[in-house]
């Protein structure tokens, strides 16, 4: 019932056009995976044209993950501020999160879009770490665009099976967003090494002078 009230909603949104699949794709509870197979549907029956429908879900795709990062800023973080000590977490953890998100956050934001059920929830704790909302929106653009770019083509190619393009692609992007977390928690350990090694080459250096 819930799917076909999304399907609805979609088709309604078909109407008015490019303009429709951004507004869309600005609501966070429509699923990507729906709106922009079934608008490459739309591109094979000569409704719209691929470009357009890629640039406006692109941008919607940017737009919709804003919202959730506002929340997470304006709603979550003076919540976590105010009561966080009453579930243990402490204003240091805050400040650990916030300078991790400072320094990796632009990572965080791109890497994330890649695994499914993880990409629409990363916004808000983007959000509440304070990070740079245009770093935030610069990368979750380079994200969304390639992915876009993928959704629509397969629904062009698969047509009335635009359905399946979720399942199809979700099986690639799993694995390459887990090999961007695994590779970018090699390049911390390797880097935390070397900083150790340094400071105790540093540390070693003092002692002996």
């Amino acid at each position: 019932m819930m799917e076909q009230l999304i399907l609805d909603l979609v088709n309604w949104f078909k109407d008015l056009s490019y303009i429709g699949i951004f507004l869309a794709l600005c609501i966070e509870f429509i699923p990507a995976e729906v709106v922009l197979p079934l608008s490459g549907f739309w591109v094979s029956e000569g409704d719209m044209r691929f470009w357009g429908v890629v640039i406006a879900g692109s941008l919607g795709g940017v737009v919709g993950p804003l919202t959730l990062y506002a929340l997470g800023r304006f709603g979550g973080r003076p919540f976590i501020e105010k009561y966080g000590k009453y579930f243990f977490i402490k204003e240091e953890s805050l400040r650990k999160a916030d300078a991790f998100f400072e320094k990796h956050g632009a990572f965080v934001a791109f890497s994330a879009r890649f695994l499914p059920g993880v990409r629409t929830i990363i916004s808000i704790p983007c959000g509440m770490a304070k990070m740079n909302v245009w770093a935030f929106s610069l990368y979750t653009l380079l994200a969304m665009a390639p992915i876009t770019f993928f959704y629509v083509y397969l629904g062009v190619k698969l047509g009335q099976n635009w359905a399946d393009v979720k399942g199809i692609l979700n099986e690639y992007m799993l694995p390459f967003g887990v090999a961007l977390v695994i590779g970018f928690i090699v390049y911390l350990l390797i880097k935390r090494k070397k900083n150790k090694e340094k400071t105790e080459s540093i540390n070693e250096f003092m002692t002996k002078k």
